[in-house]
Protein backbone atom coordinates (compact mmCIF):
# COMPACT_ATOMS: atom_id res chain seq x y z
CA UNK A 1 0.00 0.00 0.00
CA UNK A 2 1.24 3.45 -1.05
CA UNK A 3 2.18 5.72 2.03
CA UNK A 4 0.28 9.03 1.80
CA UNK A 5 2.01 12.45 1.87
CA UNK A 6 2.45 14.23 4.75
CA UNK A 7 0.20 17.08 5.20
CA UNK A 8 3.81 18.83 5.93
CA UNK A 9 5.02 17.80 2.57
CA UNK A 10 2.01 18.89 0.26
CA UNK A 11 2.36 22.70 2.27
CA UNK A 12 5.63 22.56 1.19
CA UNK A 13 5.14 21.44 -2.72
CA UNK A 14 2.58 24.38 -2.62
CA UNK A 15 4.84 26.95 -1.14
CA UNK A 16 8.02 25.77 -3.44
CA UNK A 17 5.51 26.18 -6.38
CA UNK A 18 4.00 29.80 -5.77
CA UNK A 19 7.92 30.54 -5.14
CA UNK A 20 8.85 29.27 -8.86
CA UNK A 21 6.51 31.34 -10.08
CA UNK A 22 7.38 34.45 -8.34
CA UNK A 23 11.08 33.90 -8.89
CA UNK A 24 10.83 33.17 -12.50
CA UNK A 25 8.55 36.16 -12.88
CA UNK A 26 5.66 34.59 -14.22
CA UNK A 27 2.71 37.45 -15.10
CA UNK A 28 -1.28 36.30 -16.05
CA UNK A 29 -1.56 34.46 -18.93
CA UNK A 30 1.99 33.00 -19.05
CA UNK A 31 1.94 28.97 -19.22
CA UNK A 32 4.12 27.17 -16.50
CA UNK A 33 6.60 24.20 -17.93
CA UNK A 34 5.29 20.45 -18.15
CA UNK A 35 5.03 18.52 -15.34
CA UNK A 36 8.60 16.64 -15.85
CA UNK A 37 10.00 19.90 -15.64
CA UNK A 38 8.53 21.35 -12.52
CA UNK A 39 9.23 17.93 -10.97
CA UNK A 40 12.84 18.23 -11.58
CA UNK A 41 13.17 21.98 -10.70
CA UNK A 42 10.71 21.47 -7.52
CA UNK A 43 12.39 18.39 -6.52
CA UNK A 44 9.15 16.88 -5.51
CA UNK A 45 7.31 13.92 -7.05
CA UNK A 46 4.70 14.43 -9.40
CA UNK A 47 1.87 13.24 -7.15
CA UNK A 48 3.29 16.10 -4.84
CA UNK A 49 3.07 18.48 -7.71
CA UNK A 50 -0.50 17.06 -8.98
CA UNK A 51 -1.53 18.29 -5.51
CA UNK A 52 0.04 21.55 -5.27
CA UNK A 53 -0.94 22.30 -8.97
CA UNK A 54 -4.89 21.23 -7.79
CA UNK A 55 -4.38 23.53 -4.43
CA UNK A 56 -3.06 26.68 -6.67
CA UNK A 57 -5.82 25.96 -9.15
CA UNK A 58 -8.40 25.90 -6.38
CA UNK A 59 -6.97 29.34 -5.17
CA UNK A 60 -7.93 30.95 -8.70
CA UNK A 61 -3.67 31.71 -9.22
CA UNK A 62 -3.59 28.61 -12.03
CA UNK A 63 -6.03 27.45 -14.24
CA UNK A 64 -5.45 24.36 -16.61
CA UNK A 65 -6.39 23.40 -20.12
CA UNK A 66 -6.06 19.66 -21.55
CA UNK A 67 -4.13 19.98 -24.33
CA UNK A 68 -2.60 23.26 -23.90
CA UNK A 69 -1.14 23.38 -20.52
CA UNK A 70 -1.05 25.43 -17.57
CA UNK A 71 -1.56 29.10 -16.96
CA UNK A 72 -0.70 31.82 -14.62
CA UNK A 73 -3.96 33.56 -13.59
CA UNK A 74 -5.03 37.06 -13.36
CA UNK A 75 -5.80 37.88 -9.14
CA UNK A 76 -9.49 37.29 -9.24
CA UNK A 77 -9.53 35.03 -12.35
CA UNK A 78 -12.19 32.22 -12.51
CA UNK A 79 -10.64 28.92 -13.22
CA UNK A 80 -13.57 27.04 -13.51
CA UNK A 81 -14.94 25.28 -16.50
CA UNK A 82 -17.77 28.00 -16.58
CA UNK A 83 -14.62 30.68 -16.87
CA UNK A 84 -11.84 31.39 -18.52
CA UNK A 85 -11.09 27.42 -19.21
CA UNK A 86 -15.23 27.34 -20.47
CA UNK A 87 -14.49 30.14 -22.57
CA UNK A 88 -11.60 28.68 -24.45
CA UNK A 89 -13.77 25.84 -25.21
CA UNK A 90 -16.66 28.26 -27.31
CA UNK A 91 -13.64 30.55 -28.66
CA UNK A 92 -12.02 30.41 -32.76
CA UNK A 93 -9.22 32.67 -32.94
CA UNK A 94 -11.44 35.37 -35.00
CA UNK A 95 -13.93 35.58 -32.40
CA UNK A 96 -10.49 36.05 -29.98
CA UNK A 97 -9.12 38.61 -32.37
CA UNK A 98 -12.86 40.30 -32.87
CA UNK A 99 -13.24 40.64 -28.85
CA UNK A 100 -9.49 42.43 -29.12
CA UNK A 101 -11.17 44.70 -31.74
CA UNK A 102 -14.10 45.36 -29.29
CA UNK A 103 -11.99 45.74 -25.97
CA UNK A 104 -8.29 47.27 -26.35
CA UNK A 105 -9.20 50.53 -28.64
CA UNK A 106 -11.61 51.50 -25.83
CA UNK A 107 -8.44 50.96 -23.48
CA UNK A 108 -5.97 52.63 -25.31
CA UNK A 109 -8.55 55.81 -25.81
CA UNK A 110 -8.56 55.56 -21.83
CA UNK A 111 -5.14 55.36 -21.88
CA UNK A 112 -4.58 58.54 -23.82
CA UNK A 113 -7.25 60.38 -21.47
CA UNK A 114 -5.72 59.12 -18.00
CA UNK A 115 -1.74 58.28 -18.70
CA UNK A 116 0.60 59.55 -16.01
CA UNK A 117 3.93 60.67 -16.92
CA UNK A 118 4.98 57.44 -15.76
CA UNK A 119 3.05 55.47 -17.46
CA UNK A 120 4.22 57.04 -20.82
CA UNK A 121 7.90 56.32 -19.98
CA UNK A 122 6.60 52.23 -19.29
CA UNK A 123 4.57 52.29 -22.43
CA UNK A 124 7.98 53.39 -24.69
CA UNK A 125 10.19 51.59 -22.37
CA UNK A 126 8.08 48.61 -23.39
CA UNK A 127 9.52 49.02 -27.11
CA UNK A 128 12.86 48.92 -27.30
CA UNK A 129 13.49 45.14 -26.08
CA UNK A 130 10.56 44.32 -28.90
CA UNK A 131 12.86 45.28 -31.58
CA UNK A 132 15.82 43.60 -30.26
CA UNK A 133 14.00 40.37 -29.58
CA UNK A 134 16.40 37.41 -30.56
CA UNK A 135 12.98 34.97 -31.15
CA UNK A 136 9.73 35.54 -31.71
CA UNK A 137 9.15 33.91 -28.21
CA UNK A 138 11.02 37.18 -26.92
CA UNK A 139 8.90 39.56 -29.29
CA UNK A 140 5.15 37.91 -28.01
CA UNK A 141 6.83 38.36 -24.19
CA UNK A 142 7.64 42.35 -25.04
CA UNK A 143 4.73 42.29 -27.16
CA UNK A 144 2.38 41.36 -23.94
CA UNK A 145 4.34 43.87 -21.26
CA UNK A 146 3.37 46.98 -24.14
CA UNK A 147 -0.21 45.98 -24.69
CA UNK A 148 -0.63 45.85 -20.70
CA UNK A 149 1.58 48.84 -20.39
CA UNK A 150 -1.41 50.48 -22.33
CA UNK A 151 -4.04 48.85 -19.58
CA UNK A 152 -2.10 50.05 -16.69
CA UNK A 153 -1.97 53.35 -18.29
CA UNK A 154 -6.02 53.34 -18.65
CA UNK A 155 -5.89 54.19 -14.68
CA UNK A 156 -8.61 51.60 -14.52
CA UNK A 157 -8.37 48.63 -12.17
CA UNK A 158 -11.46 46.83 -14.12
CA UNK A 159 -10.02 47.58 -17.68
CA UNK A 160 -6.77 46.46 -16.36
CA UNK A 161 -8.17 42.90 -14.82
CA UNK A 162 -10.71 42.60 -18.50
CA UNK A 163 -7.52 43.01 -20.42
CA UNK A 164 -5.57 40.41 -18.47
CA UNK A 165 -8.20 37.99 -18.78
CA UNK A 166 -8.28 38.48 -22.63
CA UNK A 167 -5.11 38.29 -22.50
CA UNK A 168 -4.79 34.48 -20.74
CA UNK A 169 -7.69 33.81 -23.36
CA UNK A 170 -5.99 34.84 -26.28
CA UNK A 171 -2.51 32.81 -25.70
CA UNK A 172 -4.80 29.44 -25.08
CA UNK A 173 -6.82 29.97 -28.03
CA UNK A 174 -3.62 31.31 -30.70
CA UNK A 175 -1.25 29.12 -28.84
CA UNK A 176 -0.23 26.72 -31.98
CA UNK A 177 -2.11 28.67 -34.57
CA UNK A 178 0.40 30.31 -36.43
CA UNK A 179 3.30 28.78 -38.28
CA UNK A 180 6.07 31.56 -38.14
CA UNK A 181 8.53 31.78 -41.04
CA UNK A 182 11.61 33.30 -39.63
CA UNK A 183 13.18 33.20 -36.49
CA UNK A 184 12.74 36.23 -35.11
CA UNK A 185 10.82 39.82 -36.21
CA UNK A 186 12.76 41.25 -39.54
CA UNK A 187 13.69 44.42 -38.95
CA UNK A 188 10.44 45.87 -40.82
CA UNK A 189 7.95 44.18 -39.08
CA UNK A 190 5.06 46.28 -38.95
CA UNK A 191 4.10 46.29 -35.63
CA UNK A 192 6.85 47.81 -34.94
CA UNK A 193 5.31 50.62 -36.57
CA UNK A 194 2.39 50.41 -35.55
CA UNK A 195 3.21 50.32 -31.61
CA UNK A 196 5.19 53.80 -32.51
CA UNK A 197 1.64 55.52 -33.59
CA UNK A 198 -0.40 54.23 -30.83
CA UNK A 199 2.18 55.11 -28.32
CA UNK A 200 2.54 58.70 -30.10
CA UNK A 201 -0.91 58.74 -29.63
CA UNK A 202 -1.48 58.01 -26.00
CA UNK A 203 2.14 60.40 -24.88
CA UNK A 204 -0.12 63.55 -27.87
CA UNK A 205 -3.49 62.39 -25.18
CA UNK A 206 -5.25 62.25 -29.01
CA UNK A 207 -7.90 59.50 -26.98
CA UNK A 208 -9.38 59.65 -30.81
CA UNK A 209 -6.07 58.71 -32.69
CA UNK A 210 -5.29 56.60 -29.85
CA UNK A 211 -8.65 54.27 -30.27
CA UNK A 212 -7.87 54.51 -34.41
CA UNK A 213 -4.28 53.10 -33.97
CA UNK A 214 -5.16 50.04 -31.84
CA UNK A 215 -8.07 48.76 -33.62
CA UNK A 216 -6.29 49.08 -37.00
CA UNK A 217 -3.02 47.18 -35.57
CA UNK A 218 -4.84 44.79 -33.92
CA UNK A 219 -6.18 44.69 -37.68
CA UNK A 220 -3.24 44.38 -38.89
CA UNK A 221 -1.73 41.51 -36.46
CA UNK A 222 -5.03 39.64 -37.21
CA UNK A 223 -4.86 39.66 -40.54
CA UNK A 224 -1.16 38.89 -40.61
CA UNK A 225 -1.91 36.10 -38.36
CA UNK A 226 -4.54 34.11 -40.42
CA UNK A 227 -2.26 34.74 -43.49
CA UNK A 228 0.38 32.81 -42.07
CA UNK A 229 -1.76 30.20 -40.14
Amino acid sequence: MLQKPEPSEWSEAIAALKAFIAEKSYTPGDRLPPERELVSHLGVSRALLRRALDALEREGAIWRHVGKGTFVASPGAVASEGGIAGLIHQLTPVRMMRARLCIEPAIAREAAINASGEAVTRIRLAMGPARRAASWADYEAQDDLFHRSIAEASDNALLLALFDQLNQIRRAVAWETVTRHSSRPPEGHKSFAEHEKIADAIERRDAAAAHDAMRDHIGSVSARLFAEA
